[in-house]
């Protein structure tokens, strides 16, 4: 997998044992049940007994339920977090069942009128008894700051632009450093954004373990960085997907696009290309029309990106590994998946 994450500001500091991430005590307390340490064996062997202890005191909040989240919320059940809240009010459609068929019974009569996050509780609960999975009623927009300082994660999907927005800053304004992640993902392609304010962790390095730092900047910090101060080479989709955010926020419906809005979606490219003086070249007319024809998910490409946001928030949960800064961008037309560091400390690398 190829990184851009060159450049990051990382405060490393040599120490000879281990250190637990400070910056969120609210995971500190309670050990691990027997009945945890016995379930959860095989991965206490793999990241430690501290990790999965912070896991399993962890909550997390998912708005919108599409394949992506859908797979994304599959792996973090199984990895054992303390609970999981879905929040996603829209009733079930043939292309819910298209894109997150291994949560939604096929039989009709057993989802006719329910919600999205009510059928998907229903079948999470099945993959760990252990982790409690509830659903919340409501506009994620509505929600005052308060209500997610219930949660030390927080993703968001299937969202407008504002929505994005006012949801990292209601996250940031808390005290408690709450993970924020922003996930998408059309046709063959998607991205995920990462907001951990002022990061610590831990990771190895030789026989040593170091502690390290990272600052990141918000949603709305980092789509303003001018185009020109972006990295060099930057992904082609991260231009693809401001135009279609941006689309979007004119009056539409997040992933409510086709074909006739092509025309509409390539005059916006140009204006923006314009006034960004960025070469129309950087944002392929095909990769738009992948784009916007696309708006269903494939399913191996829910379970690339569901799963590459999975082990992002158990490294953020755990405080162990190096997390990812601050875009991933992944392709399955040539297989790549990118991450680029988008920050206004960070011209032209």
């Amino acid at each position: 997998m190829k990184s851009k994450q060159q450049g990051h500001a990382r405060l490393e500091t040599m120490t000879r044992n281990t250190k637990q991430n400070k910056q969120d005590p609210g995971m500190d307390g309670e050990e691990l049940t027997e009945q945890e340490t016995a379930l959860y064996d095989r991965q206490i062997r793999v990241w430690g007994a501290d990790a999965q202890r912070r896991l399993s005191k962890s909550h997390i909040l998912v708005c919108g339920m599409k394949g992506t989240v859908a797979e994304f919320c599959k792996n973090i059940v199984l990895a054992g977090v303390g609970s999981l809240t879905l929040v996603d009010d829209r009733v079930v459609t043939d292309e819910a069942l298209f894109s997150s068929n291994f949560l939604i019974p096929p039989d009709e009569n057993v989802y006719r009128g329910k919600t999205l996050a009510e059928l998907c509780c229903d079948s999470l609960k099945d993959f760990n008894p252990m982790v409690r999975v509830s659903v919340e009623k409501g506009d994620v927009s509505g929600f005052d700051g308060e209500f997610f300082n219930k949660y030390d994660v927080v993703v968001v999907s299937c969202c407008s632009l504002a929505t994005k927005k006012s949801v990292n800053e209601k996250c940031r304004k808390l005290s408690k450093h709450i993970a924020f992640y922003t996930v998408d993902c059309r046709d063959s392609s998607g991205e995920i954004f990462v907001d951990l304010r002022d990061h610590i962790y831990s990771k190895k390095k030789l026989e040593e373990t170091v502690e390290c730092k990272l600052q990141y900047p918000s949603f709305e910090e980092a789509i303003s960085v001018p185009w020109t101060a972006l990295p060099r080479r930057v992904s082609k989709l991260y231009f693809a997907m401001r135009v279609i955010e941006k689309f979007e926020a004119e009056g539409r419906h997040p992933g409510n696009i086709s074909i006739a809005d092509l025309p509409g979606v390539l005059k916006l490219k140009k204006e923006l290309c314009e006034a960004n003086s960025l070469n129309e070249s950087h944002i392929p007319d095909a990769l738009l029309e992948r784009l916007v024809t696309g708006t269903r998910e494939f399913p191996p490409v829910c379970a690339v990106i569901g799963g590459i946001l999975g082990q992002e928030v158990i490294k953020a949960i755990s405080g162990k590994g190096d997390p990812l800064k601050n875009f991933f961008f992944f392709d399955a037309v040539d297989g790549k998946g990118i991450i680029e560091d988008i920050s206004i400390s960070n011209p032209n690398k």
